[in-house]
C-alpha cells in the first residue's frame, strides 16, 4: 500500500527520541517499510530519513527558543505546514493517511482528501485537538485510541472505533535474566513536572537503592529546581540515551519506578522495561494498569511517595521472566502493525463510506474494540505529549 504518515512536528522523528510519540511513529513508519509498503513520512527537517521522509517544518519546539514570540511563531509554523501540506494531499496518490499527530488541522480537514484516513489519539483531550475532532464531518476517517482510558477520556467528543494498544520492538530492548551486581532502581523519560521524577527520587530514597535517571530535559525550570537539588544523594542522571544504551541501563535495573502525574495514554517505558525483564512499580494512572499485572508489576496509589516506595519493594520480588512473557504477550509491535493494517485495508476497502457503517464485529482490529467509558475533561492547553 501507499501510506502517508503525518507526524508531529515539535521534535525530530530521529534518536535519541524526545518522547514516546516520536518512538511510535518511527516504529510504526520502519516496521511498515519492512514489510513491503511505500511509506512517506510528514515530519520536520531533522527526521530520520531513511523513514521516507518529506520534510514539511523545521522543530517547533526548538526554533526560536529563548525569545518572547517564540509560542506564536511555532503555532503559525505548524499551521502553515499543516494547511500546505493538507492542500497538497488532496492532488497525491495515497491508498491512506495516517494522522499520528497531534494538531487539529489534519482531522479537521479529513473530508478534503480522495483516499481515506486514521487517526491516532495519543493523548487526552485537550482544547484545540478537541476543536478539530468536533469540526470533522468526515466519512473516510477511523478514530483510534491508544489504549481503553484514552478511548474513555474521548468518548464525551466522540467514539473511537477502535483500540489499538502501542507496541515496541522486543529485539531493541532484550532480556536480561539478572540484573547488575551494583543494584539499582532505574527512572526514564522526558523530565518534565507531568512526569513525576520528584517522587521516583524520594521513593527511591525510601527504599534505600540508587536511583539512575536517563532522559531529555524538556523544562529546565523544573530540573533546576526540584531535580537538581536532589542529584548527588543516591541519584545520577546519565543523560539522553540511545535505544541500545538505554536497554542496557534499563535491563541491569532491579526495579523500573514510574509516576505519572497525569492519565497517562499508554506508557511505552513500562512496556520497554517489562520486554528488558525488569518489574514495574508505578502510579494506577491512565492505561498503566492495561499493561501491568501482578506477576509483572505493582500498582502504587498515585501521587503517594510511600505507596510507590512499598510498591518498588515488592516489584523486587518479582520473577524477570513474567515480566518479559507479560511484553510479548501484550506489547509486542507486529501485534501492533498487524492490527494498522487491517484496519487500513478496511478503510480502503469501505471506499469513501463511514467506518463506523461497518457491523460492530467487523469493526474489531486486533482483538480490541474500546468499550463505552465514561468522559473526561479536556485540558485547557497542549499537553506534552506521551
Amino acid at each position: 500500500m501507499r501510506i502517508g504518515i503525518i507526524a508531529h512536528l515539535k521534535y525530530p522523528i530521529a534518536e535519541p527520541f524526545a518522547g514516546g510519540l516520536e518512538m511510535h511513529t518511527h516504529l510504526l513508519a520502519r516496521l511498515l517499510r519492512e514489510r513491503g509498503h511505500a511509506v512517506t513520512v510528514f515530519a520536520s527537517f531533522k527526521s530520520e530519513r531513511a523513514l521516507g521522509l518529506e520534510a514539511i517544518c523545521s522543530e517547533t519546539a526548538i526554533d526560536v527558543v529563548g525569545t518572547s514570540e517564540a509560542p506564536d511563531i511555532s503555532f503559525f509554523k505548524e499551521h502553515h505546514a499543516y494547511l500546505s501540506l493538507m492542500n497538497g494531499l488532496r492532488h497525491r496518490q495515497f491508498d491512506i493517511i495516517h494522522n499520528n499527530s497531534l494538531h487539529y488541522l489534519p482531522v479537521a480537514m479529513a473530508d478534503s482528501l480522495p483516499m481515506p484516513m486514521v487517526t491516532t489519539l495519543h493523548t487526552p483531550p485537550f482544547c484545540w485537538l478537541e476543536s478539530g475532532i468536533r469540526l470533522c464531518k468526515a466519512q473516510n476517517n477511523a478514530f483510534v485510541a491508544v489504549s481503553h482510558a484514552v478511548a474513555g477520556l474521548w468518548n464525551h467528543v466522540m467514539p473511537t472505533d477502535a483500540v489499538i494498544l502501542n507496541g515496541i520492538d522486543l529485539d531493541r530492548f532484550t532480556f536480561r535474566a539478572a540484573p547488575d551486581e551494583d543494584g539499582y532502581l532505574v527512572w526514564y523519560g522526558r523530565i518534565v513536572p507531568e512526569k513525576g521524577l520528584h517522587l521516583a527520587m524520594a521513593a527511591a530514597r525510601r527504599v534505600g537503592l540508587p536511583l539512575k535517571i536517563a532522559g531529555p530535559i524538556l523544562d529546565q525550570e523544573y530540573y533546576e529546581e526540584q531535580i537538581a537539588p536532589l542529584l548527588g544523594h543516591g541519584a545520577s542522571h546519565v543523560g539522553h540515551l540511545s535505544h541500545h544504551e538505554l536497554a542496557r541501563l534499563v535491563g541491569g535495573a532491579r526495579a523500573f519506578l514510574c509516576t505519572p502525574l497525569w492519565e497517562e495514554p499508554y506508557g511505552l517505558v513500562v512496556a520497554e522495561a517489562l520486554a528488558c525483564g525488569v518489574p514495574v512499580a508505578a502510579f494506577a494512572r491512565g492505561a498503566i494498569p492495561e499493561i501491568l499485572d501482578p506477576s509483572c508489576g505493582v500498582l502504587a496509589v498515585p501521587d503517594d511517595i510511600e505507596s510507590l516506595a512499598e510498591a518498588a519493594l515488592t516489584a523486587l520480588t518479582l520473577d524477570r521472566r513474567a515480566c518479559r512473557r507479560r511484553a510479548e504477550d501484550s506489547c509486542n509491535a507486529d501485534r501492533m502493525i498487524d492490527a494498522y493494517e487491517a484496519l487500513y485495508q478496511r478503510q480502503v476497502g469501505a471506499g469513501k463510506s463511514s467506518f463506523r457503517d461497518s457491523p460492530a464485529e467487523e469493526m474489531r482490529v486486533s482483538a480490541m474494540t474500546s468499550p463505552a467509558f465514561a468522559g473526561g475533561a479536556g485540558l485547557p492547553e497542549t499537553p506534552h505529549h506521551a
